[in-house]
């Protein structure tokens, strides 16, 4: 099984964290300072593969193979980008990948997913049992609102999409492992309800043929993050694994606790910084309080103000709060600025671009 491939689906429009993605591809938006793209990348590389395509859609395709390319991931990993005309579900998009997969057994991941331990158990499990798919699950607390397996073992049996009475508490995770097989399995399904070829339902395919799903359960922590709360939960969870570096410019008068990284260029003056917090590379920090939890990107500059458990992208301002900002994502070069009178609390998600006086 020598020439395994990697695909990642990065084609979704990223509905549940606008107004960032009107004008960014979701899968670039950064969890401790890093695109969540290239968490799966590395995950693939890192599980000895180097062949790998990438679904993109046609608004936010070209900014993704930029940044990809643009970011070097090693002279021998080859990328593919493969355009997706419409949404229509994981198993469509898969097909769209066909010509690049060819007869080649391949990793799917979705480009909006973090696996702690990344996919290297996955792949070593795949090659030594050499299944027809292989499923990553995880045990979650309310499996009606995931598609779940029902096992017999590590085999699959059955599996049900958001069932109303769950057969187990094991939810897929967007991980999977495939023979060349589950193509011709995609193209015998009929779109669901909702207009999509589901992946479900080409995986179930494979059971109803007889043909052998495994089941591998994740170790460590996973998250999808497609929503404003689970970007920043996985953004604390990278960031406790953070280990503490200074490359940039701490004055005197700063105070900085725990693990806190500085990028080369940053500038911190008069200020807190309680990790874990990484500081992005040019950024100035400016008599600030910088709290548990936070991404400050590159060129941010925080002036006057305290923020915690927040990620700011790339050139954002915040400047002269008097109430903590908490809870929220700003976007690239956003602005959010005191005005004249006073608020009791802010909580919020701002776009790129735009700019916020706060009353």
């Amino acid at each position: 099984m020598e020439n395994l491939r990697g695909l990642i689906l990065s084609g979704g429009a990223g509905t549940r964290l606008r107004p960032i993605t009107h004008t960014s591809a979701k899968q670039l938006v950064p969890v401790a300072n890093k695109p969540v793209l290239f968490y799966g990348i590395e995950a693939l590389i890192d599980a000895g593969i180097n062949e790998i395509g990438v679904i993109v859609n046609p608004e936010t395709g070209g900014e993704i193979e930029a940044c990809v390319r643009e970011a070097g991931f090693g002279s021998d990993v080859n990328f593919e980008f493969i355009r997706q005309d419409r949404p229509g579900g994981l198993a469509h998009a898969m097909l769209t990948a066909a010509d690049f997969l060819g007869d080649s057994p391949f990793v799917m991941y979705l480009g909006d997913n973090i696996l702690r331990d990344g996919v290297r158990d996955l792949v070593a499990r795949f090659r030594e049992v050499e299944p027809e798919a292989l499923i990553q699950l995880t045990e979650v607390p309310d499996p009606q609102h995931y598609g779940v397996a029902e096992l017999d073992g590590d085999r699959v049996v059955r599996l049900v999409e958001k069932p109303q009475v769950p057969p187990s508490n094991m939810a897929l995770v967007g991980v999977y492992m495939f023979a060349p097989v589950i193509l011709d399995a995609a193209r015998r399904i009929e779109p669901s309800a909702r207009g999509e070829l589901e992946i479900t339902d080409a995986i179930q395919t494979l059971i109803d043929d007889g043909l052998r799903v495994e089941s591998h359960t994740v170790t460590g922590w996973w998250k999808d993050t497609g929503q404003l709360h689970d970007m920043l939960e996985a953004n604390h969870l990278v960031l406790e694994a953070l280990s503490a570096r200074t490359d940039g410019d701490v004055d005197d008068s700063s105070k900085i606790e725990g693990r806190v990284v500085i990028e080369a260029g940053a500038k911190v003056e008069r200020s807190h910084l309680r990790g874990p917090v990484v500081i992005g590379a040019g950024a100035q920090v400016t008599d600030a309080y910088i709290g548990p939890y936070t991404a400050i990107g590159n060129d941010v500059k925080v002036t006057n103000a305290e923020i915690e458990n927040s990620i700011l992208l790339a050139g954002a301002r915040v400047e002269n709060l008097d109430e903590r900002l908490a809870d929220s994502l700003l976007g690239r070069d956003a602005r959010l600025v005191r005005g004249d009178s006073k608020a009791r609390a802010l909580r919020m998600i701002i776009g790129d671009n735009s700019e916020v006086l706060v009353p």
